[in-house]
């Protein structure tokens, strides 16, 4: 083995070009190429280049030791063995470095090379390894061709691959049904067997090739789909599939408020949404990265809308009240938080909960249409956040988040009277009989557990910036870096409690502004009628809130102005979009616009009458429910003190027209989840005292007047709490 010397004529590779050495002087190497170009590089830089080769060198590197050590130990013996014989009969000596005096027989001074192959092929013979002097001279040129990796034996080598020796194109099949299930219904082995059946009758003709034995191809299917998400139940593939590739980015965030997550999911709990109908409710939270607080929680029915994700935002720079009934060791006085020092630079959190009061500067969002929707992207934009969408099907971007949903899942839910475990596998039997807790009580009780439990239990993952060795919790943490990073308070007034409600661009007509069949109306649109706004479009900004629709917000040259329902007094009790969109869709147009509209009041409020008196279809309760769960979430009753025990209080009011009792919660057994409306009933109820209101008090006759409660949602007061 000599290795490669640089002389007048040797041919290279540098810079990309073909060159033959013309002469060595000193450092310097002058090259000539095909063209007759003359270049003279230092010798230094020409062996430096990543290009440079010696055209037709032996290429050597270093041997494969790891892949040496894989093999078994037998045969890395075998080849250390044969590197001896090698080496002893090129040099004499078995192991170079030693002061040995070569064996007579391969002593290079007196033997030709083929007599040392001839003497070590017969050695090696007697040894009862029989061998030939032809595989002495071919184990030589391998060695010096790859060195001790050429001496292994190949057949322990060789990669094996996951199929065997199985036919290709049945493999071929496999992997094709294999891709076809992918979004079909869980199935069995044999139905894959099958289709891989008829795959090969297509592709090859009938009988040209045979599927492989229920064993062979079960273990087949499993060599080539374990671990790539193409077996399992279709929630399993679901989950694989949906996975992003790796590898992960961490996510770091330094100081409060510089990475909030915001998602939502269902909560595993069953809840009491009005008047005895049980149903879910969806939680929203905020999470900052940097100290793992939750910075706010909104709990609703199903189908959060980008309202809730803006009042989100309004929550998390407002301070957390203490509630009555709590104990005086959840207060912020109380707790880790540097409260002397903070209070002297916002006065709200005087009595205020040990929750930080974070400002985010950017949320981390995920592709629902409530985060991504236009009016949170304006209300975002109103607080000075940035909006970062996830990208599609990533959890890791958003991970900490997904991981809190399931920290509260094993540390909050499973311990509430109505839990139903993370799906449906997992559900106890009659669980509905269990629920016991209104939506404003879960939300409470939510609450007082993140305040009392997680914002002061140590997280391993938080660790103090002057003592990485001590897990801190999320109060321990902000108080950390509070002090760095400074506090200022962001004072919400009532004009940007409605900046942060949904937009839409209207026009102000004669008879007012119309939109979702509902008209609203008020003197202060006078100089408006028909007139264009100043923006391009010729439109108004119309702000509204879809968990009280009885009123709306114009922006108008003097500010904001709310204008009222032309038929608000129609209606008596609190409704909500969703309500109102379920009228929309059982009640037929049999008249103009305008007694369309009429009539689409009057049926919701009978509707929302019959679903208070317990009376109605299951589906038209639950329409009415949802409504008043949202109601009591955003106005409790202003005389509530603290929520009350359902197991001994006779009624539970908050603020809603109704009341339920614990008897109420069992619904008949044979009414079944209605989509729709009976066939056999009237959307529009009885007609008797249908549209009969000869006081003019809006209240049809023959009917008691039930007291209106409070606003479901009212900008001056939520602006007034501190």
């Amino acid at each position: 083995m000599n290795d490669t010397v640089l002389g007048p004529g040797t041919q290279l590779r540098f810079a990309k070009r073909t060159w033959t050495v013309v002469m060595l002087e000193g450092p310097c190497v002058k090259l000539i190429d095909a063209d007759n170009s003359v270049a003279t590089v230092l010798a230094n830089f020409l062996f430096a280049d990543p290009d440079f080769e010696v055209v037709g060198a032996p290429q050597r590197g270093v041997p494969p030791f790891g892949l040496l050590e894989e093999l078994p130990e037998q045969v890395r013996e075998r080849a250390y063995a044969w590197e001896r014989h090698v080496r002893e009969v090129e040099t004499g000596c078995p192991v170079p470095g030693q002061d040995q005096v070569p064996r007579a027989e391969f002593d290079p001074a007196m033997r030709t090379m083929a007599e040392r192959e001839e003497a070590k092929a017969a050695e090696l013979t007697a040894a009862g390894q029989p061998a030939s002097a032809v595989t002495v001279r071919r184990m030589r040129a391998r060695y010096r061709e790859q060195g001790l990796w050429g001496l292994v034996d190949g057949r322990a080598a060789r990669r094996r691959s996951p199929v065997g020796r199985a036919d290709e194109r049945v493999v071929a099949a496999i992997e094709q049904a294999l891709d076809a299930q992918r979004e079909r219904s869980t199935g069995t082995l044999s139905r894959l067997r099958r289709a891989v059946g008829w795959i090969l009758e297509d592709t090859h003709g009938a009988g040209a090739v045979k599927v492989p034995p229920a064993s062979t191809f079960n273990r087949l299917v499993h060599a080539l789909a374990d671990r790539q998400g193409l077996l399992g139940t279709a929630a399993q593939r679901r989950r694989h599939s949906s996975r992003p590739a790796p590898p992960f980015t961490p996510t770091v965030a330094l100081r409060p408020g510089e990475l909030v997550m915001l998602d939502s999911t269902p909560l595993d709990v069953m809840v009491v949404l009005a008047d005895g109908v049980v149903g879910k409710a969806e939680l929203t939270i905020a999470l900052d990265v940097a100290t793992r607080s939750i910075c706010a929680t909104v709990l609703r029915p199903m189908g959060t809308g980008s309202v809730d994700a803006a009042i989100l935002l309004a929550q998390m720079v407002t301070p957390m009240r203490m509630r009555p009934g709590w104990e005086d060791a959840l207060a912020m006085s109380r707790s880790t938080i540097p409260y002397g020092r903070l209070v002297s630079l916002d006065a709200r959190l005087e009595g205020a909960a040990a929750r930080p009061v974070i400002s985010p500067e950017t949320v981390v969002v995920d592709q629902g249409r409530v985060f991504v929707s236009a009016s949170f992207v304006a209300a975002c934009d109103s607080l000075g956040v940035s909006v970062q969408p996830a990208p599609p099907a990533n959890g890791p971007a958003k991970g900490h988040v997904e991981r809190m949903f399931l920290t509260i899942g094993d540390r909050f839910s499973q311990y509430v009277a109505g839990y139903t475990g993370s799906d449906v596998t997992q559900r106890g039997s009659h669980v509905e009989d269990e629920a016991c807790w209104t939506l404003p009580q879960i939300q409470d009780l939510l609450d007082e557990w993140l305040i009392a439990d997680w914002q002061h239990r140590p997280h391993a993952s938080l660790r103090h910036p002057l003592a990485p060795k001590l897990a801190v919790s999320p109060n321990e943490m902000w108080a950390a870096l509070v002090g760095v990073t400074g506090y200022v308070p962001v004072l919400l007034s009532e004009e940007d409690y409605v900046e942060l409600m949904p937009v839409k661009r209207l026009g102000i007509n004669d008879y007012g502004i119309r939109f979702g069949y509902r008209t609203y109306d008020h003197e202060v649109l006078n100089p408006h009628r028909g007139r264009r706004s100043t923006a391009p479009d010729g439109m108004w900004e119309v702000h509204h809130n879809p968990y009280d629709p009885q009123q709306i917000w114009v922006r108008l040259p003097a500010g904001w102005e709310e204008v009222p329902w032309i038929h608000k007094e129609r209606v008596s009790l609190p409704f909500t979009d969703f309500t109102w969109r379920h009228i929309r869709a059982t009640v037929e147009r049999r008249g103009d616009r305008d007694e369309h509209e009429q009539q689409l009041a009057q049926a919701l409020d009978r509707l929302l009458r019959r679903a208070g008196n317990g009376e109605g279809t299951r589906r038209e309760r639950t329409v009415a429910a949802r409504a008043s769960a949202a109601a009591s979430l955003a106005r409790p009753a202003p005389n509530q003190q603290e929520p009350p025990d359902p197991l001994t209080a006779p009624t539970l009011s908050y603020g809603l027209v109704g009341a339920f009792t614990p008897a109420s919660l069992d619904a008949p057994d044979d009414e079944e989840f209605e989509d729709g409306w009976d066939e056999d009933e009237d959307p529009l109820g009885p007609s008797d005292d249908a549209g009969d209101d000869p006081a003019g008090d809006g209240q049809p006759s023959g009917r008691a007047a039930v007291p209106r409660p409070s606003r479901i949602y009212d900008a001056r007061q939520e602006a007034t709490q501190w």
